[in-house]
């Protein structure tokens, strides 16, 4: 097998108030990223906490930030990407690190406080982030697995409880239940009470499992729409069938909720808001983005300390093979998450998948 080319730092020492950083200066694939030694930032009225980064992780979004949206009007909606060229060189999203400095108005952080959540430009040895979009991290989670947590953990939280109303006893279906979003979604669904059931591939179906999913379907033998079970609510990250077709499985006052970034959706989107809108009846389609906030994240926090969801770690990349990690994110054959580390002495073939296991 032929190693794909590492993206290396400089060979200097990184001087006092400079980082190591990932930057674009245009859309492309992955190959457009480079690392680059920037200037430090400086937190500010706005972004008033400076985190020195451990670790971060690779999200759907992120892909768009890189590649640019796939189309002209998602582009202009996606405004932070640029319309023709990006109007921010970093990229990145989720974050896991050490408080470094802060900002006069700053109150709930202070340096070398332990923190995580999401703020602009995550794949870098340092960034500012919004004192309302980060939280303490997790005293039992490492960097790397706070890391894997943000969006991701974020975007199945508000699915099931903020747009799918979620209530104990009630029968949850999550689709896709082996990515990022998906792992998560399981497990939450579960702190609630849900009975759930989990739509994966093969290779999956342990780890969907181990994290309590009282059933389990491999789309690749059974179609789920099509063995007579009915749902009260359906969490869908692979849009693989149509409205018509989950508004059958679903049980008088049920709801679906779409989920994801990932290229079908995003072509199948504009048309499910349209029948959506046009559909009648007392069944919900309902699509979102997840929206950051601090209170979600300290919910996320508590889950994790209690033991009640984990992350899961698929690979580990130094920060200087982030195009490595994007790429390997794009064939779509991700369980869990992928982490960048800021430690670029960690070859990406020495992480691997972590086995995963239920806490007490």
């Amino acid at each position: 097998m032929i190693e794909e080319p590492t993206m290396m730092a400089e060979s200097k020492e990184i001087e006092s108030g400079r980082m190591k950083a990932i930057i674009r200066e245009r859309f492309g694939s992955p190959d457009v990223l480079q690392i680059k030694e920037l200037e430090k930032p400086a937190p500010d009225d706005a972004h008033g906490v400076l985190v020195k980064i451990y670790a971060s992780s690779v999200n759907a979004a992120d892909k768009y930030e890189i590649r640019g949206p796939p189309s002209f009007i998602l582009r202009l909606a996606l405004f932070r990407s640029g319309v023709r060229r990006p109007k921010e060189q970093r990229v990145g999203s989720d974050i896991a690190g050490r408080v470094e400095a802060v900002s006069n108005n700053v109150t709930q952080f202070k340096p070398g406080d332990e923190v995580y959540g999401v703020c602009n430009g995550a794949y870098a040895e340092y960034a500012t982030a919004k004192e309302n979009r980060i939280a303490l991290k997790p005293k039992n989670r490492s960097f790397d697995e706070s890391a894997a947590v943000p969006i991701a953990g974020l975007t199945a939280l508000q699915a099931l409880r903020n747009h799918g109303q979620i209530k104990p006893g009630q029968r949850v279906l999550v689709n896709g239940a082996g990515g990022g979003v998906g792992t998560f979604a399981v497990q939450i669904a579960k702190s609630f009470g849900a009975e759930v059931t989990a739509v994966t591939n093969t290779g999956n179906l342990d780890l969907v499992r181990s994290l309590g999913a009282d059933h389990v379907i491999d789309y690749t033998k059974e179609d789920f729409t099509k063995n007579g079970q009915m749902y009260d609510l359906i969490v869908d990250t692979a849009s693989s069938h149509s409205i018509s077709t989950y508004k059958r499985i679903l049980n008088p006052n049920g709801t679906f909720v779409l989920v994801g970034m990932r290229d079908k959706i995003i072509r199948r989107l504009i048309s499910f808001i349209i029948r959506a809108r046009l559909s009648r009846g007392d069944k919900k389609f309902l699509f979102f983005v997840a929206k950051g906030n601090q209170e979600d994240f300290v919910t996320l926090k508590e889950l994790m300390e209690s033991g009640k969801i984990m992350p899961i770690i698929d690979r580990r990349y130094s920060l200087g093979e982030t195009a490595q990690a994007v790429r390997y994110f794009e064939e779509g054959r991700t369980r869990g998450k992928i982490v960048i580390t800021m430690d670029d002495d960690k070859p990406s073939r020495s992480a691997s998948y972590p086995s995963s296991r239920r806490m007490a």
